[in-house]
Parts: C-alpha cells; sequence; structure tokens
C-alpha cells in the first residue's frame, strides 16, 4: 500500500474506532510504499476531517468547565482530552498526506505520531467505558482543527503551530489535571492519572517530531527558527500561550533555552 494514500482514507473515516484500527493498522504493518511527489486529493463529498455524528461540536466559548471533584465532572474531563486525541489522530494523518515532497522520514514520523495518538484514543475511550460513558456523550471543540485548516497551505506553518504550540501546551496542561486527580483520590482518578502518564510521556516525543521538522525546514527556506515561530504566531493569530510552563517536558521536546525565555516574558 501508499502511505500517503490510505493516510487520507484513514482521516475521511467517520468512525473513531474504525479510523483508530485502521491507523494502528497502517504503523503495524511497515511494508507500504510512500511517494511523496503524488498529488492526492480528497475523494468528492468527502468530508476532511471524518466526524461521526457524535460529539455535538461547539466553539470553545460554548464549553462548561466541571469540577473533577465529581464522577460527572471527571467523565467531562477525560472526555474532553479522549477528542484532543481524536483530533490529534487526524492531524498527524492530515500531515501525511498534505504535504508532498518531504523526506520519507517526515512521513513515517508522522504515521507513528497518528499511532501513538490512536492509542491514547482507545485508552482513553476504554476509561470512559468503564465509567458508564462513551466518546461521544458530552460536547466537544474544534480548536485544534481549525489552525490545521489556517496553515493547510502552508507546512511551515504547520509544524509551528500544530505540534511546537497547540499539542505543545498538553505538556502544560497535563500535571496540572494529574495533580487536580490525584487530590481527589478515588480508583477511577487515579487510573486516569496512569492513562495521562502514558500520554505525557508519548506526547513530548511527538512535540520533539514537530520540533525537528519545524527546524529542518527552516535550514531549507533559510529562515531564522525562533523570529520566524514568533511572526507565525502574529500571522496566524495562534493562542496566546500562558504559564505555567513544563520547561522539564518543553526542553526534553527540544525546545532551546531562548525560546522558554521567550516564553516566560511573552
Amino acid at each position: 500500500m501508499e502511505l500517503r494514500h490510505h493516510a487520507l482514507e484513514a482521516l475521511c473515516l467517520a468512525d473513531p474506532e474504525r479510523k483508530a484500527r485502521q491507523t494502528l493498522h497502517m504503523y503495524a504493518q511497515q511494508d507500504f510504499s510512500i511517494d511523496p511527489a503524488a498529488e492526492l486529493a480528497p475523494a468528492p463529498g468527502a468530508t476532511l476531517p471524518g466526524h461521526p455524528e457524535r460529539p455535538e461540536l461547539r466553539v470553545h466559548t460554548e464549553m462548561a468547565r466541571r469540577s473533577p471533584a465529581t464522577p460527572h465532572g471527571r467523565a467531562v474531563l477525560i472526555h474532553a482530552i479522549a477528542h484532543i486525541e481524536y483530533n490529534a489522530i487526524n492531524l498527524a494523518l492530515d500531515a501525511i498526506w498534505r504535504f508532498p515532497g518531504m523526506p520519507e522520514a517526515f512521513y513515517r514520523d508522522w504515521l507513528q505520531v497518528a499511532a501513538e495518538e490512536a492509542k491514547h484514543f482507545n485508552l482513553l475511550r476504554a476509561h470512559l467505558r468503564d465509567q458508564g460513558h462513551d466518546y461521544g456523550d458530552f460536547p466537544a471543540h474544534q480548536g485544534q482543527w481549525t489552525m490545521c485548516e489556517k496553515t493547510q497551505d502552508d507546512i511551515v506553518a504547520r509544524m509551528a503551530l500544530v505540534p511546537r504550540t497547540m499539542e505543545a501546551r498538553g505538556l502544560d496542561a497535563t500535571p496540572l489535571i494529574q495533580a487536580k486527580l490525584r487530590q481527589v483520590g478515588t480508583p477511577d482518578a487515579l487510573a486516569a492519572v496512569e492513562i495521562l502518564d502514558v500520554i505525557l510521556r508519548e506526547e513530548v516525543g511527538h512535540v520533539a517530531i514537530g520540533n525537528h521538522w519545524y527546524r529542518w525546514l527552516c535550514a531549507r527556506d533559510g529562515l531564522e527558527p525562533e523570529a520566524h515561530f514568533i511572526e507565525l504566531m502574529r500571522r496566524y493569530e495562534a493562542p496566546r500561550l500562558r504559564p505555567p510552563f513544563n520547561t522539564q517536558a518543553r526542553r526534553a521536546a527540544g525546545f532551546s533555552e531562548n525560546e522558554l525565555r521567550w516564553l516566560e516574558q511573552s
């Protein structure tokens, strides 16, 4: 099979279980060909990305916050994270099919990311089901995919503003969420902490992949990475990054000391 073509097919799938299963299958096969020169397009009538009828999608300002102190609040929280991971599958698959002309390692890296995001989604969905809920039971928002659409014609901006910005925010947020869940201390809350440990560890690698390819592209195009990142944040109206920052995880993911200082001062 040709990887980029199959990534586009998986991206268009509306059923979350099928999307996750096909993504994991692609990664497990490892016998695909890669055609970096292929110019691909979705089939007529296809929706990018494919989404199930549920959850109901709302703008982020309409999303209610729930305290993890209650079982319902924890279910809403885990559902929100599951939706982030579902979107992350889509973001990685989109990077594979959308951008031609990259080294084969680029496509293999993003397939690994897509597969690990599918694993994360499955872990969170199984946890929701253990608590009597399922993915789709609560509303969700599409903030991540909005930035994906904004950067669809600019691979440098995509690498800068999706993995290095949107996904890197998860490195900052996850320890704070874990601390709240540990404080609750119930078996389901502590089980969620363990799942988030897996996600945080692997998300460091995903952000590192984004950092690597962002800097590779800047070197190719003669751009100064740190100054260009600030310009891209302004041009694409990326969300302002607010502290506290997980500097240890960001450092492990490849952010420079200059970048970490800029974050603290911005």
